[in-house]
C-alpha cells in the first residue's frame, strides 16, 4: 500500500466510524430523514478533506479524538452540498459515488432536508465541548466554517456557478469561483488543525495559501477528467463541459491546464517549508491531487 492509499485509508476509517456515531439512528415518525442522511454520508469517498483536517491536527499536537470530530464536521458539510448539487434544481445527478443520488433515492424534498439536517449537525458537533475544552476555540471553529461555507464561500461559489451557465466568465472569475466553491473548506480543513492547537497567525497563513493552491489543483484536475472523458471525483458518469460554459480547460486548454496545476501544486508545497518534514502528510496529499486519475 503507497504512503497515500494508508493515509486516506486511516482517514476515512477514523471518520466513517465518528460519522456513523454521531449521525442520527432512524427512530421515530421522522426516519427517513435520517435513513437519507447516512445514506447521504457513509460508505462512500476518499475523505480527501477529513485527511486534510487530520494531517493539520497532527502538525500541532493536537488529540485525534477532538480532530476526528473537526473533520466529520467537513465531511458533513461537503456531503451537503454534493446533495444539494445533484438536485434537478443546479446539477440533475442522478448518480453520486455510484449510486442513486439522495433525491433519486428518497425524493427532492427528503433530500433538500437532509443537506439542510447534515449542515445543522455539521456545527453542533463543532460547538460540543467534546471537540474543543475551550469554547473560544469551539467558537473559532463555528466562525472559521461558517465563512467557508457561505456566501463568501462554498455556496457564494455555487452562485457564481450558476451565473456561469448563462454569463461568459474569464479566467480571473473562474479562479475566484473555484476559490470560493472548492477552496474556501480546503482552507477550513487545513487551518482547523491550527485553530485546535491555538497556533500563531503566520502558520495559519501557511496552511491556508497552501489549502487555496490545492483547491484549485483539485478543480483544474476535475475540470481536466471531465474534457479527457474519464469518470469524475465523486463516482458520477463522466460528463463534458457545458456548452457556453467556461471552466479551466475550455480557457486554458488541456496542454496549460496540466502545467498550471503542476505550477500550483508545487507552490502548494512551498508554503508548507516553515514546517518542515511535519507537514509530510500534507505535501503527500497535494501529489495525489495532482496525479488522481478520478
Amino acid at each position: 500500500m503507497s504512503d497515500i492509499d494508508a493515509l486516506l485509508s486511516e482517514a476515512a476509517a477514523l471518520t466513517e466510524k465518528t460519522l456513523d456515531r454521531l449521525l442520527p439512528k432512524p427512530m421515530d415518525t421522522e426516519a427517513v430523514l435520517y435513513e437519507a442522511m447516512r445514506y447521504a454520508v457513509l460508505d462512500g469517498g476518499k475523505r480527501l478533506r477529513p485527511a486534510l483536517v487530520l494531517a493539520s491536527a497532527k502538525l500541532f499536537g493536537v488529540s485525534e479524538n477532538c480532530a476526528v470530530r473537526v473533520a466529520a464536521a467537513v465531511e458533513l458539510v461537503h456531503t451537503q452540498r454534493l446533495t444539494h448539487d445533484d438536485l434537478p434544481a443546479l446539477d440533475d445527478d442522478e448518480l453520486r459515488r455510484g449510486n442513486p443520488s439522495v433525491h433519486k433515492k428518497f425524493g427532492e424534498a427528503t433530500a433538500i432536508l437532509a443537506g439542510d439536517a447534515l449542515l445543522a449537525l455539521a456545527f453542533e458537533i463543532l460547538a460540543g465541548p467534546e471537540t474543543h475544552a475551550d469554547p473560544l476555540v469551539r467558537a473559532n471553529l463555528v466562525s472559521a466554517l461558517s465563512k467557508a461555507a457561505g456566501g463568501r464561500g462554498m455556496i457564494g461559489g455555487q452562485m457564481i456557478d450558476i451565473i456561469a451557465e448563462t454569463e461568459t466568465l474569464d479566467l480571473g472569475a473562474v479562479t475566484r469561483l473555484q476559490r470560493m466553491k472548492t477552496g474556501e473548506l480546503f482552507a477550513f480543513a487545513c487551518e482547523s488543525g491550527a485553530i485546535l492547537g491555538r497556533i500563531d497567525s503566520a502558520r495559519r497563513h501557511a496552511l491556508h495559501a497552501y489549502a487555496h493552491d490545492l483547491g484549485l489543483v483539485f478543480q483544474i484536475g476535475s475540470h481536466l477528467l471531465d474534457a479527457e472523458g474519464r469518470p469524475g471525483g465523486e463516482g458520477k458518469a463522466a460528463k463534458i463541459p457545458t456548452a457556453g460554459k467556461e471552466t479551466f480547460v475550455t480557457i486554458l486548454g488541456k496542454e496549460r491546464a496540466h502545467g498550471q496545476a503542476a505550477m500550483l501544486a508545487d507552490q502548494a508545497i512551498r508554503h508548507l517549508d516553515i514546517f518542515d518534514e511535519r507537514a509530510d502528510d500534507l505535501r503527500t496529499i497535494a501529489r495525489f491531487v495532482l496525479e488522481r486519475q478520478s
